[in-house]
């Protein structure tokens, strides 16, 4: 007689882990709100209807976060540094290709799907806090537990077919405050400082010029350079008087008010700057105007010629003198001498 003995076998199916997790949170200082950017290897992967179930330990509750503040996204690759993701279209529940997000508990975190799926083996993207942009920026955060607590990140996707956990190490404080100092500076040079025009002729006019010998045509004498960090910028000064020799002098151009062009046969002592260079400074009215000259420094008080209203780099200002005399012009050696100041307001 033969006797068959039939065995029963029990299949018992275990949970596989999740690879490559990881957590980017904004902030680990303790009771500190933070984003966070969980990303991990679905081993499993997750279909129609199952769930991914983020459960934070000993932070602060979750109940605040809605699908506003999550952003769901599935990589094409299981590479989570260089996977391309695509984002899922989330909504308070699932239906049809959306997924559910909301934080249902005080320490869970719930995407559910509808009919999406993940494949087995790409890599997901989770955030969760204002760096949840694919939809609409998220405005709520997770506050972070003591400092003395472990602080983990649960995760258990396609409603327990995979498991894994994240540890994070909430500290007292995360944030190291650098200072330094930068010293008030300004800058301010003149090029030359002994122009001439050489002799003036009441037949025909003359500008000054570095060598002192003048010249019959509009030419540059001296350049003055400025430059500042002063938050006020700086502001440029000459004080002076006109030509003079003895008790004799030459009018100021213009009568000492405005501006006017050349004219030879008439007495005037004049100047006009052109700004140019990378920084910011402009040359003060009446100085600046193409083709006429001024000179209201009546030699007892400053006057502005140039300026910047904030810190700067170099301006160059290049100065250009007329003189001009008239017939009856008395005979003698004429000259005075102009001091340039600037002033920077810190």
């Amino acid at each position: 007689m033969m006797v068959t003995v039939f065995g029963m076998q029990t299949v018992t199916t275990q949970a596989a882990s999740l690879t490559s997790m990881s957590d980017n949170m904004s902030r680990l200082k303790a009771s500190t709100a933070s984003n966070h950017e969980i990303k991990f290897v679905a081993t499993s992967g997750v279909t129609a209807g199952q769930t991914i179930v983020l459960t934070f330990a000993n932070f602060g509750t979750v109940t605040n976060i809605v699908h506003t503040d999550i952003d769901f996204a599935i990589g094409d690759s299981g590479n989570c540094t260089t996977a391309t993701f695509t984002e899922a279209t989330l909504a308070a529940s699932p239906s049809g290709a959306t997924w559910g997000a909301d934080g249902d508990t005080a320490t869970t975190v719930t995407i559910t799907s509808g009919t999406g799926t993940v494949t087995a083996g790409r890599c997901v993207r989770i955030k969760i806090g204002t760096n949840a942009t694919s939809q609409t920026t998220g405005s709520n955060q997770i506050t972070n537990g003591d400092a003395a607590n472990d602080d983990t990140i649960s995760i258990n996707v396609g409603s327990g077919t995979d498991t894994g956990t994240i540890a994070v190490d909430i500290i007292p404080d995360d944030q190291v405050v650098v200072s330094a100092t930068v010293g008030p500076s300004i800058s301010f040079s003149i090029s030359d400082n002994t122009i001439g025009f050489g002799a003036l002729s009441f037949a025909s006019a003359r500008y000054a010029t570095g060598d002192t010998t003048g010249n019959g045509s509009e030419t540059e004498a001296h350049q003055l350079a400025a430059s500042t960090n002063a938050t006020s910028g700086y502001v440029i000064y000459m004080l002076g008087n006109t030509l003079t020799s003895g008790a004799n002098s030459i009018t100021r151009i213009a009568g000492g008010s405005g501006s006017a062009p050349s004219s030879a046969g008439t007495e005037q002592f004049g100047v006009r700057f052109e700004e140019s260079g990378a920084g910011t400074g402009t040359v003060t009215s009446p100085y600046g105007t193409a083709n006429q000259f001024a000179f209201e420094s009546d030699g007892t008080t400053q006057d502005q010629i140039a300026s910047a209203s904030g810190a700067t780099d170099t301006s160059t200002y290049s100065a250009r003198y007329i003189g001009n005399i008239d017939i009856n012009t008395e005979a003698g050696a004429y000259s005075t001498t102009l001091t340039y100041t600037a002033t920077a307001t810190f």
